[in-house]
């Protein structure tokens, strides 16, 4: 679903009303694929949610404030979303997951004709990446953009590096890290020992020990003890695993991890142990008692079996636990760049809160919560994320209405921070200390967004010489912008594209940048800059001290590249600050000295 969020543009009728406008598409779908019905799946032929998904991410932005929710007592508290104020309208242009050229395009322009202020995409297409001209979210976001509407796009849940989507410089991509609460699921051994896991298990247990059981020593008549490992249907032996916790590991990141427990309920199991060394605190409902571990306690719990003749095991039920730390950390599953189709264009941009969100959910949305029928969900990914950066770019919209577009985005981007709750630099999931290829240029700060001090514009006209500088043809250019266009020549080089971020992905010899600001304060100020030294490169900025005396003036600045060590194809990262007495502007760098 794709939600498109107005400020204040309503009648005093219509003042009290939180959606003003819903709209469905369905001929691109029904073309392709026959008629919905044929899906035997439940779905409304309206903008009516029967899916949850577009419930979640549209809550996250602007729900109302609602007293003592949970999801079945996880979370308890007060839920608000970002802008509660704001008003929704929504553009429901995919059925049953998938999302066909067609409608979205028909969506993005209804939305545009509509003069919505704010657009939230949590969707998006496989890596790899389409090009621009050929990608409905590209090509019809580029026409928001030329209309003055903020695009916000999830930047994907593929783990990898070279995996990010959404990438067009006019979209604002987000990434997506935790925040400073988790759901912990206990795993008691028989020895007494204690492991720390995630689930939601919400049933009382009544204290009871079972058996445990690898699956892979369960395996079905005629099934390698390797296949039964991984739990899937038909592979288990019910003999074996009947009234016993049943432990598995992945096949592949994609395995449906709910069909394990399915199987193991099938059986007769009565519990299941995932072992996911990447993502175990990433929830999901099973059909029985289910405990997600890690590497850590995986190799505990199989010295405990190794060494019991019969091993026991309860899964307690599951717990919130706030105050996390560190917090925020980079989620695994949080696409990567770089960016394959512009690499001078650092992506993500930005990273925000995208595990274990939660938030409002369809009470007809029962395939994913086990048939049971609730108000509130919790979910993780980069769909969960790009709401609240899209939330953050209303309250700027807000702020200061006649902004540009790329204003707001060089707002959201060069007031982010890079430090989590301890005071040290956010991380990824692993420990290492994240990078622009991570985050972008940090985790969303919107105290801070709102009044940036100095933004980094840019317009349609730049977009077209960015492109041109990529080597895009004429027919390409009109394909995408629906009139005749024709390049400069030469182009202006693309690490000169007016953008937040500052990316030389070929740095062959020495080389200059440059790039022009905006004074969006009040009074006379200077700024002064910082340069974060990068392996391999000396780097200067020219000048070095920007002097402003009026709000909307712009200054162009310049930073000479000297390489002295080539990369070896790895990128180094170093960054930009300007700073006076009130605001901090940060840009990060990328490059990638190819020769010196």
């Amino acid at each position: 679903m794709i939600l498109f969020i107005s400020r204040y543009r309503l009648t005093q009728f219509a003042f009290c009303r939180k959606i003003i406008g819903a709209r469905y598409y369905t001929k691109g779908y029904e073309a392709i694929n026959g008629p919905l019905e044929s899906a035997n799946q439940t779905f409304f032929r309206s903008p009516r949610d029967s899916d949850g998904h577009g419930t979640h991410t549209s809550s996250t932005i602007l729900g109302s404030k609602v007293s003592n929710v949970s999801m079945y007592g996880l979370g308890s508290g007060t839920a608000r979303g970002g802008v509660p104020s704001a008003r929704l309208s929504v553009y429901k242009a995919c059925w049953f997951g998938g999302c066909e050229d067609a409608d979205l395009l028909a969506a993005f322009s209804d939305a545009i004709h509509d003069g919505v202020d704010v657009l939230s995409i949590s969707l998006g297409q496989l890596p790899p990446q389409q090009i621009y001209f050929e990608d409905p979210i590209s090509i019809g976001s580029f026409h928001a953009f030329q209309n003055g509407i903020v695009v916000c796009a999830s930047a994907g849940n593929k783990f990898v590096p070279r995996a990010v989507i959404n990438v067009a410089p006019w979209i604002l991509t987000v990434g997506a890290s935790t925040v400073d609460r988790e759901f912990p699921s206990y795993l008691l051994l028989g020895n007494l020992k204690q492991l720390k896991g995630f689930g939601i298990n919400t049933t009382p247990d009544q204290g009871k020990q079972y058996g445990i059981i690898s699956g892979s020593v369960a395996a079905a008549s005629g099934i390698p003890s390797r296949n039964a490992s991984f739990c899937k249907n038909n592979t288990l032996d019910s003999n074996s695993i009947k009234g016993r916790i049943v432990v598995c590991i992945l096949e592949t990141l994609n395995d449906d991890r709910k069909e394990k427990a399915i199987a193991i309920k099938e059986g007769g199991g009565v519990g299941m142990i995932l072992i996911d060394p990447l993502a175990p605190y990433v929830l999901f409902q099973t059909v029985v008692q289910s405990v997600l571990i890690g590497k850590a306690e995986a190799e505990e719990l199989q010295s405990y079996m190794d060494t019991e003749k019969n091993p026991t095991a309860r899964i307690y039920l599951t717990v919130t636990s706030a105050g996390i730390k560190p917090a925020p950390v980079m989620a695994i599953f949080s696409s990567k760049g770089p960016n394959i189709l512009s690499p001078d264009i650092i992506k993500p941009d930005i990273t925000a809160p995208g595990v274990n969100i939660l938030a409002a959910w369809s009470p007809l949305a029962t395939k994913n919560t086990l048939g049971n029928s609730i108000d509130f969900n919790i979910l993780s990914g980069t769909s969960m994320s790009c709401p609240h950066a899209a939330a953050v770019a209303v309250l700027i919209k807000s702020a200061h209405p006649y902004w540009s577009p790329a204003a707001i985005k060089s707002a959201i981007m060069t007031t982010a921070t890079l430090i989590d709750n301890t005071q040290n630099f956010i991380r990824n999931d692993d420990a290492t200390i994240a990078t622009p290829f991570d985050f972008g240029s940090g985790h969303i700060n919107p105290a801070a967004a709102t009044e940036p001090g100095l933004i980094y514009d840019f317009d349609t006209n730049n977009l077209i010489d960015l492109l041109c500088s990529s080597g895009a043809s004429d027919e390409q250019l009109k394909k995408l912008t629906d009139t005749p266009v024709y390049c400069k020549n030469p182009p202006t080089p693309s690490y000169n594209f007016n953008y937040p971020s500052i990316g030389v992905a070929n740095m062959a010899g020495n080389l200059s940048v440059y790039r022009t600001v905006t004074y969006v304060s009040e009074g006379p100020t200077v700024y002064y800059s910082t340069l974060e030294a990068i392996a391999g490169v000396k780097a200067w900025v020219y000048p070095d001290v920007l002097r402003f005396s009026k709000s909307g003036e712009k200054m162009t600045y310049r930073i000479d590249f000297v390489p002295y060590k080539s990369n070896n194809g790895s990128y180094e990262f170093g960054s930009l600050t300007w700073k006076n007495d009130v605001h901090m502007v940060r840009s990060p760098i990328a490059v990638n000295v190819v020769s010196v």
